[in-house]
């Protein structure tokens, strides 16, 4: 599915990194509504930079960022009210809660969470610190899922996971962005999985978009 109308998530000239030193720069991209956006490339390219600039965690340091058509400023935390989804490379489970009960903090009910991941209804009572990092991961996921973004941004699902797991996550972040017309930013280390399920690449090196288009037309290059 491609995006017809304007952009959830764009930033225009950014400049961002950290102490005043710039990561990326330069940087033009855009994702919309139900498409899947890849952003690929080695380590140290800035994706992950340009990730959190997007997600409100870091501050542009040049450039603007538009969310929702509006040039925005505003906090992670305020970007996640008016509709953002951020999954960090980091899985953000609190280890001593129990599945249910990291839920429940995240305000998702567990029936919504079941929803995306079936795999999560046998684990609820478990403590999350005792479950693989698959099914941390999954737990991670459905909680961002469950909320109903308009827009996630996802760094690394497959870290250290097996591929056939990684095929499940991104098999799942395709379906959300179809049947719900959320938008998905994807920075993904497996880039041939990667490409499977999006719509559209940007490939970074050294902190500037080195190739851009439809996945069909990069593959080729």
């Amino acid at each position: 599915m491609t995006a017809t109308a304007g952009p959830l998530i764009e930033c225009r000239g950014l400049a961002a990194g950290y102490d005043g030193m710039a990561v990326v720069r330069d940087l033009d991209l855009h994702v919309g509504p139900g498409e899947i956006v890849g952003l690929i490339g080695p380590n140290g390219a800035g994706k992950t930079t340009t990730l959190l600039t997007l997600a409100g965690e870091l501050p542009p340091i040049a450039g603007e960022v538009w969310f929702n058509g509006v040039v925005t400023k505003a906090s992670l935390n305020r970007r996640a009210r008016q509709g953002m989804g951020l999954v960090t490379e980091e899985r953000s489970v609190f280890m001593r809660l129990s599945v249910a009960e990291n839920l429940r903090v995240a305000g998702v009910a567990p029936a919504a969470a079941v929803e995306v991941f079936p795999e999560l209804e046998p684990l609820m009572s478990r403590t999350a610190g005792l479950l693989s990092g698959g099914e941390q991961q999954m737990l991670t996921l459905a909680r961002a899922i469950a909320r109903n973004p308009e827009l996630l941004l996802a760094d690394e699902l497959s870290l250290g996971l097996a591929p056939l797991l990684v095929k499940r996550l991104l098999e799942t972040v395709r379906r959300t962005a179809t049947e719900h017309s959320t938008g998905v930013l994807l920075v993904e280390q497996h880039v041939r999985q990667a490409l499977a399920i999006a719509d559209r690449v940007y490939v970074m090196q050294r902190g500037h978009i080195a190739i851009a288009g439809p996945v069909d037309e990069v593959r080729g290059r």
